[in-house]
C-alpha cells in the first residue's frame, strides 16, 4: 500500500512477516517525496512502538520539518509492536528479574537480518548516510540496547521515557544494589567510548511518582541521569554527543513524546544553514 499525502510526504505501509519473530510486522514508512527519487543521501531511522508515531501524526510533523527546510532528508521507519512487546522488548544480554525481554535477541535478528536488507532492497535507489534508532518507554530502552551493542551500524539514538530501570533483582529484595543491578547502566560502565554515537534522552517530570531512594526525584529521572553519568565517564560530552530534554509537564503518554521528538529530529538532523 502506498500513499502521497498533500504535504509532500510519501507514506508506505507494508507487512512484512518474520521468520525470526514468528508474526507479521505492520512497517510505516515516512519520506520527502521529492528526495526519495534520486542520489541524494538520506538518514534512516527506525522506531520502535511505529503505532505511537503514527497516533501523533508524524507524517504532518516530518513533513512541516522537511518542507522548511529545517532537517536534512529522512527515511523514518515506525516499526508496529505486537502483543509479546513485553518479550521482544529489552536487552539481547537477557531477560529482567522478571524474565521480561527474552526474545530481544530475537527481535535483534528481525532489525539486523531481515528488516534491514528489507529496507536496502526496498529502497535500493537511496544512499543511506547513516542509521538511527529511537523509542518510548519499553521500546527506548531496546533502541539504546541495538545501538550501544552495533555502534558499527548505528551513528544515533532517541530514548523517550526509556525504561532505563530495567534490572536483574527486584527493587524490593533487600540486596537490590541499584548501582549494580540495572543491566543498562552495568552494560555501559562494563563497555567501551564508541566515538561514532550520539546520544538523545528525554524524560518528563511527571512520568511517574515512583521515589525509591527518596532523593525528592522520580526514578525515571534518576534512571536516565545515571546513564548519561555512565556515559560522561566514558567519554561522552554533554552538548556535544550527548543531550537531555526534561519536560517539565511531561507526562508517561504519546502527547508528551510528541512534543519532545521534533527537539531530537532537530537535534540529530538540523540543517547546519538553519537557526
Amino acid at each position: 500500500m502506498q500513499t502521497e499525502v498533500s504535504t509532500g510526504i510519501m507514506v508506505e505501509t507494508v507487512e512484512l512477516p518474520s521468520e525470526a519473530l514468528q508474526r507479521t510486522i505492520t512497517i510505516n514508512f515516512y519520506g520527502p517525496a521529492s528526495n526519495l527519487g534520486d542520489n541524494s543521501p538520506v538518514g534512516l531511522l527506525l522506531f520502535n512502538d511505529g503505532q505511537d508515531i503514527e497516533a501523533m501524526g508524524f507524517d504532518k510533523m516530518i513533513a512541516y520539518l522537511h518542507q522548511t527546510e529545517t532537517i536534512t532528508p529522512l527515511l523514518c521507519v515506525g516499526i508496529h509492536s505486537g502483543e509479546d512487546r513485553l518479550q521482544e522488548y529489552g536487552m539481547t544480554s537477557g531477560p529482567d528479574f522478571k524474565g521480561r525481554g527474552a526474545k530481544a535477541g530475537l527481535y535483534r535478528q528481525f532489525i539486523l537480518e531481515e528488516l534491514l536488507p528489507y529496507i536496502h532492497e526496498r529502497y535500493s535507489h537511496l544512499v543511506f548516510n547513516e542509521m538511527a534508532f529511537a523509542g518510548f518507554s519499553l521500546g527506548g530502552l531496546s533502541a539504546l540496547d541495538l545501538v550501544w551493542n552495533h555502534p558499527d551500524l548505528f551513528s544515533k539514538v532517541g530514548v523517550f521515557s526509556g525504561a532505563l530501570w530495567w534490572r536483574s533483582k527486584d527493587r524490593k529484595d533487600k540486596d537490590f544494589n541499584e548501582a549494580t543491578d540495572r543491566l543498562m547502566h552495568r552494560q555501559i560502565r562494563q563497555g567501551k567510548y564508541q566515538p561514532g554515537l550520539k546520544f538523545f534522552f528525554q524524560c518528563g517530570e511527571l512520568d511517574e511518582t515512583e521515589d525509591r531512594n527518596n532523593n525528592g526525584v522520580i526514578d525515571s529521572i534518576d534512571d536516565t541521569i545515571d546513564v548519561m553519568r555512565e556515559l560522561l565517564a566514558k567519554g561522552w560530552v554533554e552538548g556535544k554527543n550527548m543531550h537531555y530534554l526534561q519536560l517539565p509537564d511531561g507526562k508517561h503518554d504519546i502527547r508528551s513524546w510528541a512534543k519532545a521528538l521534533p527537539v531530537f529530529l532537530k537535534w540529530g538532523w538540523r540543517k547546519r544553514n538553519t537557526a
